[in-house]
């Protein structure tokens, strides 16, 4: 992928999280709205532009290109191995769920029964696998990317499944915070294509919602989970009647 159009998709990221909108930009630089969308669809920017759009969030192109380049030398998976390592030690899991989190050292042992000497054991423990690196005084610097995945049919996939997904859904989902939502029906692929596409962007968005709540206090951000899935299925008790 070009450099600039990397550069323009981390552009697309940091506009999302500070909530500006193509109709800010357009007002901002006095232009159509359609006119700033085929910027953006094109990559085509002048540094005058593309300085007054940093300009909105406070920020110059060097910090754009600062962020670009800080996400492209962070991992997006870990190796079957590191993820064994994980799974194996819960409470290790369980620090690397916070630390990605963006909980504090503070926060972690406030919150969960992990003394100060074990948090700075699995806090070493995740710098050697990459996950982090372990700054002074305890604080940490994440080394995932932005697009960070766990393996297809993982140690951890294969965790979520076994523990996570029953656990997870073991509720009514009644509450005004809570949403289930279960479709069956038939589809071609192009629409199922279509769907995976909008469930992507969905998952994006839950990202860079994550990152834009990071700096509100703790207790106000409250662990939540979402899970998307589709694929093609019939429930087992109508596919054994099918002739």
């Amino acid at each position: 992928m070009p450099q600039s159009t990397n550069l323009i998709n981390t552009l697309k990221r940091t506009l999302k999280a500070h909530s500006i909108t193509y109709r800010d930009i357009a007002l901002t630089l006095k232009l159509s709205e359609a006119s700033i969308k085929n910027m953006f669809m094109n990559c085509n920017f002048t540094l005058k532009r593309l300085d007054a759009i940093c300009q909105m969030m406070d920020m110059g192109i060097t910090d754009l290109v600062r962020q670009l380049d800080e996400n492209q030398h962070r991992i997006s998976h870990l190796t079957n191995e590191q993820e064994k390592e994980l799974v194996t030690d819960h409470k290790l899991l369980l620090v690397a769920v916070c630390v990605r989190s963006r909980l504090s050292f503070d926060e972690i042992i406030r919150r969960y029964e992990i003394t100060k000497h074990e948090c700075i054991r699995y806090l070493a423990r995740l710098d050697k696998l990459k996950l982090i690196e372990l700054l002074p005084k305890n604080r940490t610097k994440l080394l995932i990317a932005q697009d960070f995945h766990w393996l297809p049919d993982g140690p951890i996939e294969r965790f979520f499944e076994q523990q996570v997904q029953h656990d997870f859904l073991h509720s009514h989902f009644v509450k005004d915070n809570e949403l289930r939502l279960f479709m069956n029906g038939p589809l071609t692929d192009a629409s199922i294509s279509i769907l995976i596409r909008r469930m992507k962007a969905l998952s994006s968005e839950f990202l860079e919602l994550q990152k834009q709540d990071d700096a509100l206090p703790l207790a106000e951000r409250p662990g939540t989970g979402m899970v998307l899935a589709i694929r093609n299925w019939e429930l087992t008790s109508f596919e054994t009647l099918r002739r």
